[in-house]
């Protein structure tokens, strides 16, 4: 295996921990789902309910698993086996070729929904005309159709967080597979379109998620701006924290760069509405900073 020529981030960004959880965020989909499960997912599946946060693996013919790259399975904070060339962006911040980490223009991205808090910072981004990039969750997307839809309407680009939020590295194969397609898979009965852009849970990505990725087509996006939003609500991180900080990356890096925000939670959306102010109206989506294409496919 090669090398990975890695560029690591000048400024390390402390691991990725929420204070909240997905399971606080959605019931199961099956409890949850307002989406109906498609015909032709129940044809190729064999299935006729949305799953719980552990996805069933669903063998692909166009994933193959001897092409994927070996590295040592680590839960999330524990970075023993992991080695320079495993690549991982979790425990070294080791960005590969491939993955988009920034743009030449300063840029907000979100995660984590759609919720019922969406449609606020939607309203936001409408009032500077910007358009965004949403990563959303496949337990999100049929607990929340319409404002999936509604967020595509609105001219922003949908990307992929996977089905339920797992850091990657901690899973099998089989497993992170699950994730990926139940994503994509949820993704399709929604919005009708195959998604080119993924960001990990976490940031919990190394070489062997990376090759299991891009056997979907998609590509992953990070981030060098982390406003830490989801630390809102204890102790450790107040909303002028997150402000103060933007304002000074803001100048630091002359107006460029990619945010990370959530509208998971009314703190964060309620957090990210002002950051938009500070940021302005000069934004670009993911395809946009990377010079790609918006999703892979997109069906009538």
């Amino acid at each position: 295996m090669n090398l990975c020529q890695c560029i690591i981030l000048d400024r390390m960004v402390d691991l990725y921990q929420k204070n909240y959880h997905i399971e606080d965020l959605a019931p199961p989909a099956t409890a949850a789902a307002v989406l109906p499960f498609p015909q032709w997912l129940t044809d190729f599946t064999g299935l006729k309910e949305w799953p719980g946060f552990d996805p069933p693996y669903i063998p692909l013919d166009f994933i193959h698993l001897d092409k994927i790259v070996d590295a040592p399975l680590h839960v999330q904070g524990s970075c023993t086996a992991v080695k320079l060339e495993h690549c991982s962006f979790d425990c070294i911040n080791c960005i590969a070729p491939d993955d988009v980490y920034s743009c030449p223009v300063l840029s907000q991205t979100f995660d984590d929904g759609p919720t019922q808090f969406t449609t606020t910072l939607l309203n936001k981004l409408d009032e500077k005309s910007i358009k965004s990039t949403f990563f959303t969750l496949g337990v999100q997307n049929v607990k929340y159709p319409e404002v999936y839809r509604e967020t595509m309407r609105r001219g922003h680009i949908m990307g992929s967080h996977t089905w339920s939020h797992k850091f990657l590295p901690s899973l099998t194969n089989e497993q992170i597979i699950a994730q990926l397609e139940w994503s994509i898979w949820s993704m399709n009965a929604t919005g009708h379109h195959l998604p080119k852009w993924f960001r990990p849970p976490f940031g919990g990505i190394d070489n062997r998620v990376r090759s299991i990725v891009r056997q979907f087509g998609m590509q992953n996006v990070l981030w060098d701006m982390d406003t830490f939003d989801w630390k809102l609500g204890t102790n450790t991180r107040k909303e002028a924290d997150i402000l103060k900080d933007v304002r000074e990356f803001k100048v630091k890096k002359s107006g460029k760069g990619m945010i990370l925000e959530h509208d998971a939670v009314s703190a964060t959306v309620n957090a990210a509405t002002k950051v938009v102010d500070i940021v302005g109206s000069n934004q670009w989506t993911v395809p946009k900073c990377a010079g790609g294409i918006d999703y892979i496919k997109v069906f009538a």
